[in-house]
């Protein structure tokens, strides 16, 4: 078992059931501020994309000097990004990014799954502030290879993989099936929150020194990864806590310590006259009740996890849902500072913010609505059927005035978001603890990483084909638009077969009753 963290070590200890209510609570809201800063990192670059290459410049260039107004000047623009090629470029940087981040997926799902979680975040948080900050140095340092750049967007993508998986796993060992729609669409929105701060503080210095827009995002994630490695508690087992019931039942989950530590532990856990519920998936059946010791459950394969039951439709479904969510984060707001020059790279910036916001809704409204119905895929197929057309209506009517963009880019956030929010929490951590791995607590991260990391991979698919429409002439961003919704029609379909086993499973249960 990992040591108890040191932070925890000074702080007042709680007992009864306050304790486990207290390291709950504590956990949702610690995991949460943690992955919110990972897209807090992560965002600035789609900051940053309307002053590395400009619609038109004027005023006062770097040296101080006083430059004409001329459509075509590229004074202010960030070499190798001045040229006409420049969303090309700037779509290499989004796939360096998203490519090493769905292959670092993959590893770090298995990794995770075999260290510390605590550890294993804490490095991740780390290095992604490291990274992060490196990028905004170049700007200081004056760096204008595009090697550079794409190295660092590489290599921070792989590290940024570390995030999801811990923190998923991390929330699943403390909370159970009841209400974990609810409870994990609510503690989703750190994705669209880390959004909406990833604009805010880039944007106010994106004007006059867009460096610090990467290096003050990558300090804050940074003091994050340090404070994880002093307070985070992945497991209740590591403080005593009880387990939380995985299984959706009424039954209720002792609140001993499953792996005891000492004598006195073991002694109370043999004394407990209803252990063998609780016993079954912890303890090696062949032991004897003198050398009782908990079963060490391995680690399941990735081949073992992509047989779960609704791994592969789910992943799949994320490929396209993931493809649509990250092209709108990487791109907005390049898209409004082009369909509207008059806003301004900050302005849009702080505009794009809106489609965040909705996906705050959309995730939390997804998780109450699939915990009351009992339907994950269904949910996840209705919101995605309403999210094409909207983004339609966004595209044609979004720029005709202020009040209109802003009504329905809350409406696109609401319904992109709402599915690939409850995919990759919800649904993961069903999946995560299924029935069918018999107890096995280790599979959580190895199936999250498998389902985000396929969503990942249409993550950086969609970015980079952004990039290579949208400069193929006027209609390029309509082109942009179009394949977004293909896209979420393929999600849909994929989602087919789990929708019509939702709906034979509620007319069965129906006719029962």
């Amino acid at each position: 078992m990992a040591s108890i963290p040191l932070g925890i070590r000074f702080l007042p200890t709680v007992n009864g059931e306050k304790r486990n209510i207290s390291y709950r609570i504590f956990i949702l809201i610690f995991t949460f501020l943690c992955y919110a800063s990972y897209h807090l990192s992560r965002k600035p670059i789609s900051v940053v994309k309307s002053v590395l290459h400009h619609n038109s410049c004027s005023g006062i260039d770097h040296d101080g000097r006083v430059i004409p107004v001329t459509e075509n000047s590229t004074w202010c623009d960030w070499a190798p990004f001045d040229g006409d090629n420049s969303n090309s470029l700037l779509g290499y940087l989004d796939v360096a990014f998203l490519f090493s981040y769905a292959v670092g997926m993959f590893i770090s799902g298995h990794v995770a799954e075999r260290m510390s979680l605590r550890y294993f975040l804490s490095a991740g948080m780390i290095i992604s502030g490291f990274l992060c900050a490196l990028f905004g140095l170049g700007y200081f340092w004056n760096i204008h290879s595009l090697a550079f750049f794409i190295i660092v967007q590489a290599a921070a993508g792989f590290f940024q993989s570390t995030g999801w998986p811990a923190v998923v796993a991390c929330v699943g060992n403390w909370y159970g099936k009841g209400r974990r729609g609810l409870i994990m669409g609510i503690w989703n929105s750190h994705t669209s929150v880390g959004n909406i701060l990833g604009s805010i503080i880039p944007g106010i210095f994106v004007s006059y020194a867009w460096g610090w827009s990467f290096i003050v995002p990558g300090l804050i994630i940074g003091g994050l990864g340090i404070l994880v490695f002093l307070f985070l508690v992945p497991h209740p087992a590591d403080v005593g806590c009880e387990l939380p019931n995985h299984q959706g039942t009424d039954q209720k989950q002792t609140s001993i310590n499953p792996y005891p530590r000492s004598a006195a532990d073991l002694s109370q856990l043999e004394s407990v006259q209803t252990y063998d519920d609780v016993k079954q998936p912890l303890l090696d059946k062949t032991s004897s009740r003198d050398s009782l010791v908990p079963r060490k459950d391995n680690a399941i394969t990735l081949f073992r996890a992509i047989r779960i039951p609704g791994v592969i439709e789910f992943s799949l479904c994320l490929f396209f849902a993931k493809l649509v969510s990250y092209t709108f984060l990487f791109w907005l707001p390049k898209y409004i500072d082009k369909t509207t020059p008059s806003y301004g790279a900050e302005k849009s910036a702080d505009l794009s913010t809106l489609f965040d916001v909705g996906g705050i809704v959309g995730g939390i409204l997804a998780g109450v609505i699939s915990d009351h119905s009992g339907a994950r895929a269904t949910t996840c197929f209705i919101m995605l059927a309403l999210a094409a057309p909207m983004m339609y209506v966004y595209n044609v009517y979004g720029s005709l005035t202020f009040t209109t963009n802003v009504v329905l880019l809350m409406s696109c956030g609401l319904l992109v978001n709402g599915p690939y929010a409850l995919i990759t929490t919800a649904v993961s951590a069903d999946l995560g603890t299924h029935k069918s791995l018999q107890g096995n607590a280790r599979a959580l991260a190895t199936v999250t990483a498998i389902i985000d990391g396929t969503g990942s991979i249409g993550a950086a698919l969609g970015p980079l084909l952004t990039g290579l429409i949208s400069g193929t002439g006027s209609d390029g961003w309509n082109d942009v638009f179009y394949m977004l919704i293909a896209a979420n029609v393929f999600a849909m379909i994929l989602l087919g077969r789990l929708v019509y086993k939702e709906i034979r499973g509620c007319r069965c249960c129906s006719s029962t009753s």
